[in-house]
């Protein structure tokens, strides 16, 4: 069976006296989009340049297709794309040029860099600015000129550090869609502190608060890790507020308007058959029942102690 993609192991890093992380353990197995989540100063910073060999740690190993940073980083980083949250351009030369200079770093053999550089010129859809020089490109197409050096030579893993910061909205939505079929192909881990980003690009997240990790999953654990205690109703016949809260195990009722209504329940057994089963002998016409569940914002504050 083959090992993982990424395996971080005991991972402990200090600056001075202060440890930034401490203990770190993670898997990644498999290809995807994974979200690196934590609240300034948490610590995904630190991980992440760890990951990427830019920094080394004090205690652990981060290992990449089972090669060891610590002890063999060269060939470790062949593995490894990176893309820092200010892009690494050099801004006087074309577009073509610099992706052609990006190959030779990664050791790309000469007789493959042009072609190397058209595919990802092409998968990027940078190719028709390919003579242009890359200061004069907007900050949509320098990104995507900046995923590109991450991905020239085929990595297996590619960090992305806040890839769609600064962007306006719908330079934010193509990154976000080159980035979900890079994701296709590949594993991906995504730093940010943006939720909605993570909501609308990642599969799984891992998140790190105080130095640890404190969550593990998919997207959908993390959206249900606070468990619902609340139901939004329409009922169209608009009952009284009391005879709602004299249904059994609703604890609270709270009107937003109309005919919908928010109920608070502190048993989920049954409450939903029991409300219902009310409605339709007292003739209220139910016409939508769901479970309330916590914003992102909410999870993560609960998350973070915060």
């Amino acid at each position: 069976m083959e090992g993982p993609i990424v395996k971080v192991e005991k991972l402990s890093h200090r600056y001075s006296v202060q440890w930034a992380i401490r203990d770190i353990n993670f898997e990644i197995s498999k290809n995807g989009i994974y979200g690196l989540l934590g609240s300034n100063g948490a610590g995904k910073s630190t991980t992440m340049n760890i990951m990427c060999g830019v920094l080394k740690q004090t205690e652990g190993d981060v290992f990449i297709k089972g090669i060891s940073m610590r002890n063999n980083p060269v060939e470790a980083k062949r593995h490894i794309g990176f893309l820092p949250q200010k892009p690494p351009l050099h801004v006087d030369l074309t577009v073509e040029e610099y992706l052609r200079y990006c190959a030779r770093l990664r050791f790309i053999p000469v007789p493959e860099i042009a072609k190397a550089v058209d595919a990802v010129m092409d998968r990027c859809a940078i190719s028709h600015f390919k003579k242009r020089l890359i200061r004069n490109l907007s900050g949509g197409y320098q990104q995507r000129v900046g995923i590109a050096q991450a991905i020239i030579h085929n990595p297996e893993f590619v960090v992305l550090d806040e890839p769609t910061n600064g962007l306006d909205p719908n330079q934010i939505i193509e990154i976000r869609r080159l980035v979900k079929e890079i994701g296709e192909e590949r594993t991906v881990i995504l730093s940010t502190h943006i939720l909605s980003e993570v909501q609308a690009t990642c599969d799984h997240i891992r998140m790190i608060e105080q130095g640890r990790v404190v969550f593990a999953g998919t997207v959908d654990d993390f959206d249900n890790y606070i468990v619902p205690n609340s139901l939004i109703v329409s009922l169209t016949a608009m009952p009284a507020v009391e005879e709602l809260r004299a249904i059994p195990g609703v604890s609270g009722v709270e009107s937003l308007g109309g005919p919908r209504y928010r109920l608070k329940f502190s048993d989920a057994m049954d409450v939903k058959e029991r409300i219902v089963e009310t409605s339709v002998a007292r003739g209220w016409r139910l016409t939508e029942i769901f479970a309330e569940k916590s914003s992102l914002d909410e999870i993560f504050a609960e998350l973070s102690k915060k």
